[in-house]
Formats: structure tokens, C-alpha cells, sequence
């Protein structure tokens, strides 16, 4: 039988996704279960045509192999078409505005995806646009990540309330997207970066009242091995992301007590399990040895990207 969108998810049609803090708790667990349907049914060999004749745009101002493969093909498994758009492609890369853009697209367009530097541009575009707008990347969230990073773990542990997250690195757009989802989604988080480097008070503050209310816990601490304590789950990211290379050499000396290694795993508990949002250094926030390892769900998370996003694009989509 062909998947559908449940009822429980058709108040999402015509939503933005710009950050996890816009969804309740129940609409983020709604998601998760559609995507573990529909990559069920992809293993079994079934497609969900889901968005017949639906064409989902794709701006890109940042470079990606993970973010344009999963939503291209995860348009073309659910019966759509993803167009690639880079803003050097675009008008609005020669000083059109995001709101003329915005509108020109909205009469071509069934959704629109970008990734992007500013989160304020994204809003803006969403703002502007009267149909679906998805953030696949700013500098201050990645909600799509940690859509799929939360299927990855209720996979692998069989729940998510409970679970403890220990994310080690830079306390950047994927830190805070994993405090605010982690949280809502009653996961205890721990957040560990060098003084220098953590993440926005304001959307700390925000991560704590969700923690609050799903019973969960936030830690924010510059000891790493103060968070992986009791740990199910450490995460770690690239030292410098795009945009921040030539801080690199600088950043190296800052997060050199911050390496994911097999010293910092040992004292998690004894099954846990490795993530990374990719692409990764090797010898710089996280050795071979691990990232390698048995312990290691880096590819299974990657792969979860196509399936999260499928299920937020059928949600936000489907007639």
C-alpha cells in the first residue's frame, strides 16, 4: 500500500521550516514517524508519489553534497522535481532583492529551499513568499541536520525522551539547532565549546524552556569531559565552517581540548554511539579511529537526511 500524509501532519501544508523552534514537540515526533514510513517503504521497494507535478526550487549560496543530493532525489522519490539554483545563477545575485525574487518565485514554485549564510535573508524570503520556505543551512541553525539526527538516534536507541546528547566543537548552527530539537524532544544536552565559542545566549534561553517543559536537562559547560559524563550520544562538527577558514589556525589552538577520541568516548557510557553532521577533518575535531569505528552512525545519519527531508517536503507540499 502507498504511504499518505496522516491527517495529523496536513496542518503543516503551506509552513515555513526555518528553525525547529517553530514546531511543537508533537509536529517534530509527527515528522519522525512519517519519515520512518516512507524510508521503510523505500527499503521494501515502494515509492510515494507524494508530489506529482510539484517543483521544489534549491538556492544555493553556500557549496553541498549532502543538502542538494538528499532534496533533489528526495523530490524525484516523491514523484517532483528539485531545480538547482545557484546565486550566481540568480538575479538575486546581481542585487535583486529577496523580496522581488521571492514573489517571481512563488508564481513558478511549489516550495522553495535555501542554503544560505544569513539567517535574516531566510526569514526575509519566507516573509516574502507565499509558498513553503525550507532553511537547509544558515549560520545560525540547520534544522534539517537535526531532523534527521533525531530519526538517526530513535533508530538506534529506540527512543529519543532520555537519551543524553553530548555535542563537543564549536557552538555553532548545529549546536543550537541540537539544543533547541534535543530538548523538545525530552533528550538531556550538554553542550561543550571553549569559552570563546558558545553558543548565542538567546537561543540558550530558549533551548532551557523547552528543556523545562519535555522534563530534559541543558548543560552548557567549556570541559568536555564534564559533558560526555553518562553520554548516549556525542556529536562533534568542524572547527572553522564555511566562511570562518582563514580562522583556522586560530581556531585549532582553541579547540585543541575539544577532539572527539577514544580517551573522551571511554567516558561515555560503554554503548555509545558517534555522530557527525559531516563532511569531517580527520585528526582535527575527531580522529580516524572513531570516526571509523564501530561505534560510528555517521553514514546511517548522512542517509536519514533523504528520508527526514521527504517526509517535511511531502508535509509541507502535498495537496
Amino acid at each position: 500500500m502507498v504511504i499518505g500524509v496522516k491527517e495529523t501532519l496536513k496542518g503543516l501544508k503551506g509552513r515555513d521550516f526555518l528553525t525547529l523552534a517553530d514546531y511543537t514537540r508533537e509536529e517534530i515526533e509527527e515528522l519522525i514517524d512519517f519519515a520512518q514510513r516512507l524510508k521503510t517503504n523505500y527499503k521494501n521497494g515502494k515509492q510515494a508519489p507524494l508530489l506529482q507535478g510539484k517543483t521544489l526550487g534549491m538556492i544555493f549560496e553556500k557549496s553541498s553534497t549532502r543538502t542538494r543530493v538528499s532534496f533533489e532525489v528526495g523530490m524525484y522519490q516523491l514523484g517532483g522535481n528539485g531545480i538547482f539554483l545557484s546565486s550566481n545563477d540568480l538575479q538575486i545575485g546581481r542585487g535583486e532583492t529577496i523580496a522581488d525574487t521571492a514573489q517571481v518565485l512563488s508564481g513558478y514554485l511549489d516550495g522553495i529551499m535555501i542554503r544560505t549564510f544569513s539567517q535574516t535573508d531566510v526569514e526575509e524570503l519566507a516573509n516574502k513568499a507565499n509558498i513553503p520556505v525550507i532553511n537547509g543551512l544558515t549560520d545560525v541553525y540547520h534544522p534539517c541536520q537535526v531532523l534527521a539526527d533525531l530519526l538517526t538516534i530513535k533508530e538506534i536507541k529506540g527512543r529519543l525522551q532520555g537519551v543524553k546528547i553530548a555535542y563537543i566543537g564549536d557552538g555553532n548552527n548545529m549546536a543550537h539547532s541540537l539544543m533547541l530539537g534535543g530538548s523538545m524532544l525530552g533528550m538531556d544536552v550538554a553542550i561543550a565549546s571553549p569559552k570563546d565559542y558558545q553558543p548565542v545566549e538567546e537561543i540558550v534561553t530558549e533551548a532551557s524552556k523547552r528543556a523545562y517543559q519535555s522534563d530534559a536537562s541543558l548543560l552548557i559547560t567549556d570541559d568536555a569531559r564534564e559533558a560526555v559524563q553518562q553520554a548516549d550520544i556525542i556529536y562533534t562538527d568542524v572547527w572553522a565552517s564555511m566562511g570562518q577558514e582563514a580562522e583556522q589556525a586560530k581556531r585549532e589552538v582553541a579547540f585543541a581540548d575539544f577532539q572527539v577520541n577514544r580517551e573522551l568516548m571511554q567516558l561515555a557510557k560503554n554503548e555509545v554511539n558517534f555522530m557527525h553532521c559531516l563532511p569531517a577533518h580527520r585528526g582535527e575535531e575527531v580522529t580516524a579511529e572513531v570516526m571509523d569505528g564501530l561505534q560510528s552512525v555517521v553514514f546511517q545519519q548522512a542517509e536519514n537526511r533523504l528520508h527526514a527531508q521527504k517526509a517535511l517536503l511531502a508535509a509541507l507540499m502535498s495537496d
